[in-house]
């Protein structure tokens, strides 16, 4: 008898559907799943994988280079020189590699090993910086990126560069790579021009990164022409997709490379040659007025020379500078903070950043608008007693009280005219012209807002636009803006002073050039330019200079038209005959004026066997800033001086002018006019030289 019970037919259909319902179920599970991978996920996945497998490689362009006007150097790539390794190409065999690292360790002068590696000497590794030895570069690249190249030692010599080509062989894993450095050969003679090179900001990333450079290679420019230039010198780099190997190995382009692309090629309206020179000849009178005078007068100063007839710029000097030579391979830290720290404010381009009031180089915009309002009349005589006093008012009825005025000579220059006014550089007469006295110049002469519109016409308070980065635009005071900005009305002195270009008005040296350029040049502004041409790789002139002006104002009508305080809507040119007038009475300066002055042997032939012809304003301008106001030199009526001086020449037809400011340079007379003598006389010497070499 079986004592075991025995198994229906509905028992085992009972345990098959539960097989059946758990496989069915384990299947459907893997087909949701692999609908979900497939399918819904499919695309990221796939992205997923096509990312491991492939890799985009940014080839670097070549930057253009940057010449002076007449094709000298001034910034050029270089190639530099970098022994590297990739590991994923060394020798199988222990041995065979450690020999490798032996002979190149004594090639390179770099220790085989200097011991292990920790997790932080690892994350703080960088190629070339990072004191390691060849076995922990090795070891570090191994672990992370064993197919690409890593530095050992940069920028070798080109003979331990031709000794690792030629062991190529041998020396498995072990390469050259080149790279391209960028070269100033002329150093801190054009480096407030030229600038420098830098990584690419953290601010600017990601703009950057949208035009395909790479923010952990690629440099940008930093100062000067290499950064308002950037783009057009960068290029565009090269694209490459391709596929990799698990371990980082390329095995082939994914498609069709896109070549880089040079930057193109830029030339300067900068000669070169009178660079130098005028830099020589500001620190040369600079060192010898400090010398001369027993103490350190200034260690500051800018020299500019233009075209006036087409606004190129010839020589642009900020002194004192940097050498941007020592920054070719990388900005050291210590360099720059030194620069950043320095009082003197070398990184800081002072020709065209730099706001100072102009003194009596302004009173040439007075001088086209006393004339041509009608103020006075070019013959009109204004007694000059030294010292005047007029009452001092803030409103129509105030009271006032007294303030006096004085001219530089305060023995007074008796009675001038306008031709004197301007070769004397008389003070009460422009203060009078400019703000009126009693019944000798009725009413408020010129004004304020006449002097603000003939300013204005010169290319006061505006930028001139130049190719440069970091330019200011000065200030021409108005009521207006002195109630804005600091709550109070406008005062009579104020207009006295801003008749003669102190008080609030500033200016920077390439405004004042601009505005005695404009004057030179008959009365047309001009658009200045560093810019002479831009040129492709294969030479296709892409951009050429073209002269342009902005207005001419003998013609265009820029100078707006007030009644009191009041504009009336209606507009005024410059008379041709005022501005003939103006470069007759600055060519007095140079023959019988300010400029004619010979304060010591050193410069008693300064204006004397004028061959150039040229003519020119003398300012002196009295501050007071900060560091003045430390050094306790603000004492009223004994201010300290800046000195300026624009020169032109021939006075008739000029073809060059020239501004030279010293800070604290005291007399502009005795300091800056030599310096623009000097520059004027090489400019001639030079074109002589040319003609005569290129008939």
């Amino acid at each position: 008898m079986n004592d075991f019970p025995q198994r229906t037919k509905s028992d085992n259909q009972w345990r098959y559907s539960i097989l059946y319902i758990l496989i069915v179920a384990i299947f459907g599970y893997f087909l949701l799943r692999l609908f979900d991978i497939q399918i819904l996920q499919g695309a990221a996945f796939q992205a997923q994988a096509d990312d491991n497998r492939t890799r985009i490689i940014r080839d670097p362009s070549i930057r253009g280079t940057i010449y002076d006007r007449n094709g000298y150097i001034l910034a050029q790539n270089v190639p530099s020189y970098n022994v590297v390794v990739i590991p994923g190409y060394l020798p199988p065999d222990e041995g065979d590699t450690q020999a490798i690292f032996r002979e190149v360790s004594e090639l390179i002068n770099m220790p085989v090993s200097l011991g292990d590696t920790d997790e932080e000497t690892v994350r703080a590794f960088t190629p070339c910086v990072s004191e390691l030895g060849i076995k922990e570069v090795v070891y570090i690249a191994s672990t992370n990126w064993p197919f690409q190249a890593t530095a050992l030692k940069c920028n070798v010599s080109q003979d331990i560069a031709m000794v690792v080509m030629e062991n190529r062989e041998k020396w498995q894993g072990i390469d050259i790579e080149i790279t391209a450095v960028r070269q100033y050969p002329t150093g801190e003679l054009t480096a407030e021009i030229i600038g420098f090179l830098g990584p690419i900001p953290a601010i600017l990333q990601d703009y950057y990164v949208d035009r395909g450079f790479l923010p952990e290679r690629d440099k940008v420019g930093y100062a000067g022409v290499e950064q308002s230039m950037n783009d057009i010198l960068a290029g565009t780099n090269g694209l490459r997709r391709v596929e990799v190997n698990v371990a980082g190995e390329i095995i082939r382009n994914l498609d069709e490379p896109i070549d880089p692309i040079p930057g193109n090629d830029v030339y300067l309206t900068i000669d070169t040659r009178l660079q130098a020179i005028a830099r020589e000849a500001l620190i040369d009178e600079i060192e010898f007025w400090n010398y001369y005078s027993g103490k350190v007068l200034s260690n500051n100063g800018v020299v500019i020379a233009m075209n006036p007839k087409t606004g190129e710029i010839l020589a642009l000097v900020s002194y004192p500078n940097y050498q941007n030579n020592r920054m070719e391979r990388a900005i050291p830290g210590y360099y720059y903070e030194q620069l950043s720290n320095d009082p003197q404010r070398p990184l800081f381009n002072h020709a065209i950043s730099a706001e100072h009031p102009p003194g009596s180089v302004f009173k040439m915009a007075s001088a086209l608008g006393v004339l041509n309002e009608g103020v006075v009349t070019p013959e009109y005589e204004i007694f000059d007693p030294g010292v005047i006093t007029v009452m001092q008012k803030f409103y129509e009825n105030d009271p006032g009280v007294p303030r006096q005025f004085v001219c530089w000579n305060r023995a007074g220059h008796g009675y001038v005219n306008f031709m004197w006014g301007v070769a004397y550089s008389c003070n009460v007469y422009w203060y009078k012209v400019g703000g009126g006295y009693q019944d000798e110049v009725p009413g408020d002469g010129l004004g304020i807002w006449g002097i603000s519109e003939y300013a204005k016409a010169l290319g006061y308070g505006t930028l001139t636009g130049i190719e440069l980065p970091g330019e200011q635009d000065g200030l021409i005071p108005n009521p207006t803006w002195k109630r804005i900005n600091l709550g109070e009305n406008w005062a009579t002195g104020d207009t006295y002073t801003a008749a003669v270009g102190q008080g609030f008005v500033l200016a920077t040296p390439l405004q004042v050039l601009n505005s005695i350029s404009t004057i030179a040049n008959g009365g047309k502004l001009m658009d200045i330019t560093l810019i002479s041409k831009i040129v492709a790789e294969d030479g296709t002139i892409l951009q050429e200079l073209t002269p342009s002006y902005r207005w001419d104002i003998t013609v265009d009508p820029v100078i707006n038209v007030y009644e009191g305080n009041n504009p009336t809507g209606e507009t005024k040119t410059v008379e041709p005959w005022v501005i003939e007038l103006a470069n007759q009475a600055m060519r007095l300066v140079v023959t019988d004026g300010t400029a004619h002055r010979y304060e010591i042997e050193r410069h008693v032939e300064l204006f004397r066997n004028d061959s150039s012809q040229s003519a020119g304003k003398t300012g002196t301008a009295e501050y007071c800033d900060d560091i003045a106001n430390e050094q306790g030199k603000c004492i009223f009526g004994a201010w300290p001086s800046h000195a300026w001086y624009v020169g032109y020449a021939p006075w008739d037809d000029a073809e060059i002018a020239v501004v030279a400011f010293v800070y604290n340079g005291s007399e502009g007379a005795t300091l800056s006019a030599p310096i623009v003598r000097r520059v004027i006389d090489a400019y001639f010497e030079l074109k002589a030289i040319d003609a005569e070499n290129n008939p």
